[in-house]
C-alpha cells in the first residue's frame, strides 16, 4: 500500500478534531497563542491534504457534469474557498504567530470574516464527510459489518437519532446566526461546559453528513 494511502485517514481524521477544538475559538486554552499555532497546524494539515487529492482539482474543467459532481464541487471548492479566508483572517488577526508582520489595519473585517468563513467552512466539511461515507466505512474496515440487515438498520437509526439531536443542537448554539451575520461575535455558553460544547458540533457534523449522504443515496437510486 502507497504512503499516500496509508496516511490519508490519520490526516482526516487530524483536520477533523483540529477543526473542532478550533470552533470553539479562545475559550479552551488560557492563551491565544494555541489557538493560532493550531490554525498553522490546520492550515498545513490542508496543503497535504490538498496534494494528495490534487487530481480532483486538476479535473475540474475537465468531463461532464451530472447532479452529484456538482454538489461534489461546489463542497469541495466551499471549503477550499473557506480556508483560504480563514487564513488570511487568521494571520491578520494574529498577536502571536504572525505578529512579526506588524499588521494593524483591517481587524474588524478580519473578525467577520473569520466567524462567518469559520462555520461555513465547518458546515462544508460536514457535507464533505457526508459524501465520502462509504469510502470511509471501506478504510476503516466496517463496510463487511454493514452487509447484515440488523447492523444496517442499527447504524440508521443511531445516524438518525444523532442528526435529531443535531438539529437541536444547531439551533441552540446559534450556528445559522454566525453563517449569517445576525450575531457579530462568538459566544461560548460556559454554563453548559466544554464536553457538552463538542458533542454539540459533533451532532451538529452528524447533522448535515447524514443529510447529505441520503440525499446522495436518492439521487443514485
Amino acid at each position: 500500500m502507497p504512503i499516500s494511502a496509508k496516511i490519508r485517514m490519520p490526516l482526516d481524521i487530524a483536520m477533523t478534531v483540529a477543526t473542532l477544538v478550533l470552533m470553539g475559538g479562545n475559550y479552551f486554552f488560557e492563551s491565544t497563542a494555541v489557538h493560532e499555532i493550531l490554525g498553522v497546524v490546520l492550515l498545513v494539515l490542508w496543503a497535504v491534504h490538498i496534494t494528495l487529492n490534487r487530481r480532483f482539482f486538476l479535473s475540474l474543467f475537465k468531463g461532464r457534469y451530472n447532479v452529484f459532481r456538482i454538489l461534489q464541487a461546489v463542497v469541495n471548492c466551499g471549503i477550499l474557498l473557506c480556508a483560504i479566508f480563514l487564513m488570511v483572517s487568521g494571520i491578520m488577526l494574529s498577536n502571536h504567530v504572525f505578529a512579526f508582520l506588524g499588521i494593524e489595519s483591517g481587524a474588524s473585517f478580519a473578525r467577520t470574516a473569520h466567524l462567518l468563513a469559520s462555520h461555513w467552512y465547518y458546515m462544508f466539511m460536514s457535507l464533505h464527510i457526508g459524501l465520502h461515507v462509504s469510502l470511509i466505512a471501506n478504510r476503516l474496515g466496517l463496510a463487511g459489518a454493514f452487509k447484515s440487515k440488523a447492523a444496517l438498520v442499527a447504524t440508521r437509526v443511531v445516524a438518525i437519532l444523532v442528526a435529531g439531536y443535531g438539529i437541536y443542537a444547531f439551533v441552540i448554539r446559534g450556528l445559522w446566526k454566525y453563517m449569517f451575520l445576525q450575531q457579530p461575535f462568538f459566544f461560548f455558553d460556559a454554563e453548559r461546559g466544554y464536553l457538552l460544547f463538542a458533542l454539540d458540533y459533533i451532532a451538529i457534523m452528524a447533522l448535515f453528513a447524514v443529510a447529505v449522504h441520503y440525499v446522495v443515496k436518492l439521487m443514485k437510486a
